[in-house]
């Protein structure tokens, strides 16, 4: 609930313009967002998300809690969570693995949380200070069981902190944890930084429905002290939360549901930056760190009199497959330049049948313009 104190914070910050890093604006973000918990534990690249909302959260009657582990700060963001809170954790590759398990309790019991994975170079310690994009596919697929996934990924400072308010209202409004899958070298860039007035943020209401999504995929939000008794089970279970674990159509009802909420609510999730396609006979696809040299390419491909469109998924998940067909019918080439060794390329191979060529790079150095320009005129 919004506070004198918290309203005033705000709006001290707004239109201010800073130099900010990218970890710093996924604070201020979420400050905006109206998040009043963090739980976290640090690791590199996304210690700084920590620091931040250890300073800032008390001016908005807040609390940062730092834990003994990874694990122990999903489970009590999962609490906050549940307790009222908007809340949200940050971590990075050894730190997300951790906590999957929880992620997909998370997803069973509908709660609403954001989780920053500021990706670095793995696996497992890998180089603890080099941006990576290699938790693609963790982010989808981390957690085990049936499930869909809510994932965005920035690629500026001012994303940073703009889709940050844009997770925490996607996780309130179909009740499932966010991931804003950031990159160390988004996470360490520091760029300018321009706060909107307060009253231009639109945040979405605990509880509250959407008319433009499915009903049937959203069921009413239950909280603790509200006067109704509240079930809250990892386990399968009926719709009055009670635990069913042996019935096959309660879990198949159940699982489905959870499903549909997001794949056919995707039309409302889904959002991608294209330019050039109305010509393009080839098109770069690319997402984070790797779309800054992708687009310095793509504008150098064209002065070139080369017809190569630019397409830029801020939603990584759910996957935006239905535009990539409609593309691939249009080009005869796709080139997916990825700070990993193909993982979006596979995503991007399901739907479309023309080539797909990988432009990887890993070893904690981003793409450079010559390198994407290359893999284009080749």
């Amino acid at each position: 609930m919004e506070t004198d104190r918290t309203r005033q914070y705000l709006s001290a910050l707004s239109g201010n313009v800073r130099f900010a890093l990218g970890d710093e604006a996924v604070a201020y973000g979420a400050l905006f967002a109206g998040c009043t918990f963090f739980g976290g534990y640090p690791i590199t690249p996304a210690s700084e998300v920590a620091e931040t909302m250890a300073r800032e959260l008390p001016n908005v009657d807040g609390f940062h809690v730092q834990f003994e582990d990874e694990i122990g700060s999903i489970a009590a963001v999962i609490g906050a969570a549940r307790a009222g809170a908007k809340s949200m954790t940050a971590t990075s590759g050894p730190g997300f693995s951790l906590m999957q398990e929880n992620i997909g309790y998370a997803i069973m019991t509908e709660t609403p949380c954001v989780v920053v994975d500021v990706q670095r170079s793995g696996p497992s310690t890998g180089q603890a200070t080099k941006p990576a994009q290699g938790d693609v596919l963790q982010a989808r697929w981390g957690t085990h069981g049936d499930h869909e996934m809510i994932a965005l990924a920035p690629n500026s400072v001012q994303e940073c902190f703009d889709l940050m308010i844009e997770c925490f209202n996607l996780s309130e409004r179909y009740r499932h944890p966010v991931i804003f899958l950031m990159d160390g070298e988004i996470g360490h860039l520091r760029e300018r930084l321009v706060f909107p007035q307060l009253e231009d943020v639109r945040l979405f209401p605990r509880g509250a429905f959407d008319p433009a999504d499915q009903p049937e995929t959203i069921r009413p939000w239950q909280e603790y002290g509200k006067g109704q008794a509240v079930h809250i089970t990892g386990s399968t279970h009926k719709e009055n939360g009670m635990r069913d674990v042996v019935s096959q159509d309660v879990h198949e009802k159940l699982i489905t549901r959870f499903y549909d909420k997001i794949d056919k609510n995707r039309s409302n999730i889904i959002r991608y930056d294209e330019q050039f396609m109305e010509d393009a006979e080839a098109a770069v696809v690319c997402y984070g760190a790797a779309s800054r040299p992708a687009l310095g390419s793509v504008l150098r491909a064209r002065k070139q009199g080369l017809k190569v469109g630019y397409f830029r998924l801020v939603t990584i998940w759910p996957f935006c497959g239905h535009r990539l067909s409609d593309i691939g019918r249009k080009v005869g080439t796709i080139l997916v330049p990825e700070m990993n060794l193909g993982q979006l390329a596979r995503e991007v191979e399901r739907f479309v049948s023309v080539p797909v060529v990988r432009v990887p790079k890993i070893g904690g150095v981003p793409h450079s313009v010559d390198q994407i320009y290359r893999a284009i005129v080749e």
